[in-house]
């Protein structure tokens, strides 16, 4: 039986160390690190109260980009236009961690994602981007000891509306985000799989990173060919053996991932490799039709929202006002 000290050294070396969990959960802190290596990042700016806004307004032209820590999947995610706007969606984020949502979302949606931070009393951190002009993009790797030893990287085609996650992809070739994605597994010395969110600016096709997703991404598990075979090259390391390249499962640089492409109806869906688990129907049915989208708590909620609480698109007037920047 393993002892206290030989588990943190087992975690240690399987996940990387303790002192990088800080920064890789705050958006901030990550992208603070990411600039001192030399990444091209997005401006943020950490926002504790309405008076933190005065100094980023005299920089930052219109639309902003608020984000909060600790929620995923495009949620806490909102364009704003005004400084009013802004100072709303701080309040807003405030009241994230407020014990009637907390209940809410665990009987309505059975989510207890936020229960942790409520119990621990932490308030969530909240950002402020500037706003790029561009389109998204991401990468996924595999690290060792701060040694990338497998990636892919992907732009989005189509996604989940303007601040959800990607639904189809097209692979490419992105020497900027792989080496964005070297510097901070070095300097973090991180082990295990990671993803990295860009805005490619239009015109100049830079990649700002504006964040990351600590954990296993779609792309994670997909053998796309030499130097992009994740499950591979992690084996290959564990098991001190040469690694066997595999044949890449698609030559289609479209993949739509599941089930994010049909919940919304992709139109490059047909066009895409469908990266789906049509062998096993039973998980298919499941995964896109689950449980809390079944339930007469959800669906009363989600009819009452709809028909009185619906809010404004947060892209709405964007067109016709001055941007500098896009996320």
């Amino acid at each position: 039986m393993l002892g206290k000290g030989e588990i943190a050294a087992l975690i240690t070396r399987s996940l990387g160390p303790a002192d990088s969990f800080t920064t890789v959960a705050s958006r901030f802190r990550l992208l603070k690190v990411a600039r001192e290596e030399g990444v091209r990042v997005a401006e943020t700016h950490a926002i504790d109260n309405p008076s933190d806004f005065e100094h980023w307004n005299q920089t930052q032209r219109f639309p902003w980009v608020m984000k909060v820590d600790g929620t995923t999947g495009g949620r806490g995610v909102e364009f704003v236009q005004a400084q009013d706007e802004a100072q709303q969606f701080l309040l807003k984020a405030h009241s994230l961690y407020r014990t009637t949502r907390i209940v809410k979302r665990l009987i309505v949606n059975r989510d207890s994602f936020l229960l942790r931070a409520w119990w621990r009393r932490v308030r969530p951190t909240v950002v402020v981007q500037g706003y790029i002009q561009g389109h998204p993009a991401n990468c996924a790797v595999m690290c060792w000891e701060g040694r990338i030893l497998a990636g892919i990287s992907v732009d989005a085609v189509s996604a989940d509306g303007a601040t959800g996650p990607a639904s189809v992809v097209r692979v490419v070739d992105n020497a900027e985000m792989m080496l964005a994605a070297e510097r901070i597994a070095r300097r973090l010395n991180l082990s295990g799989m990671f993803g990295l969110d860009f805005m490619v600016e239009e015109g100049s096709g830079d990649a700002y990173l504006i964040e990351m997703n600590p954990r296993c991404t779609p792309l994670c598990h997909l053998r796309l060919g030499k130097g992009r075979d994740m499950i591979g090259a992690l084996i290959s390391q564990l098991c001190g053996v040469p690694l066997q390249e595999a044949p890449p499962v698609t030559n289609n640089d479209l993949i739509a991932y599941f089930p994010q492409a049909w919940t919304s109806k992709s139109e490059f869906l047909q066009s895409s490799f469908q990266d789906a688990p049509w062998d096993q129907p039973e998980l298919t049915q499941e995964l896109l039709h689950p449980w809390p989208d079944r339930s007469f708590l959800y669906t009363a909620y989600q009819l009452i929202w709809t028909r009185l609480f619906q809010p404004r698109s947060p892209l709405e007037g964007l067109a016709s006002k001055p941007a500098s920047k896009r996320i």
